[in-house]
């Protein structure tokens, strides 16, 4: 029987090189913690969150079949709203659906074998969050949108150094990028977090 390989961060050779605890999350080796934590987090911390549960499907029939498996829908486009189990589902315009969970992987299997005018869409992403006091100043040499400005529960498809992303705004950041960009994206934002005072933190 073939065995199946472990789901492997994008950027994991990289986290490899940092002095950290590791566990396995979702069935992803994570970083977990890291020495100073903590003081790197109020700063400014960066985490790979890529062990997050995820999976898109777009078409006319999207939302409905969402619905049918107890999801709701955001009610305009770039909306998101929060999983009653944890998570989010993100509206990418008028029918395209991203769905984010650390604990309903069953929903990615269901998405596998949708019905008609429903179509899945592949996320091989690196996820990240973004924390601390420092995160605008991060966004402002990133980045050319206000997020400062933006109505609540906004959903940003942009770019930040040259790659497209789709960032939703918080006390905690999340951004999400195509994982082939992945390791220049990190590596270029965890420089200029350093910069800063800031750096990688673990997902702890």
């Amino acid at each position: 029987m073939k065995t199946l390989s472990p789901r492997t961060s994008p950027i994991y050779n990289q986290l490899q090189q940092l002095d950290g605890e590791w566990r396995e999350i979702n069935g992803m080796r994570s970083l977990y913690t890291i020495p100073n934590d903590d003081t790197i987090a109020r700063r400014l911390g960066i985490a790979d969150v890529s062990f997050l549960t995820r999976f898109g499907v777009k078409g006319a029939g999207a939302a409905a079949w969402l619905e049918a498996q107890g999801i709701p829908i955001p009610n305009r486009p770039n909306s998101w709203t929060p999983l009653t189990e944890g998570g989010l589902i993100a509206r990418l315009g008028l029918s395209e659906y991203l769905i984010e969970s650390s604990i309903s992987p069953q929903l990615a299997e269901a998405c596998q074998n949708p019905p008609a005018k429903v179509y899945p869409v592949l996320r091989q992403d690196l996820a990240i969050a973004l924390c601390g006091e420092a995160i605008n100043e991060l966004l402002l040499q990133t980045c050319n949108v206000n997020f400062q400005a933006l109505s609540e529960r906004s959903v940003i498809l942009t770019s930040m150094v040259g790659v497209s992303v789709i960032v939703i705004p918080g006390e905690i950041y999340r951004i999400w990028c195509d994982g082939t960009f992945g390791v220049y994206f990190w590596e270029t934002l965890v420089a200029i977090a350093q910069e800063l005072g800031g750096g990688v933190v673990g997902v702890n």
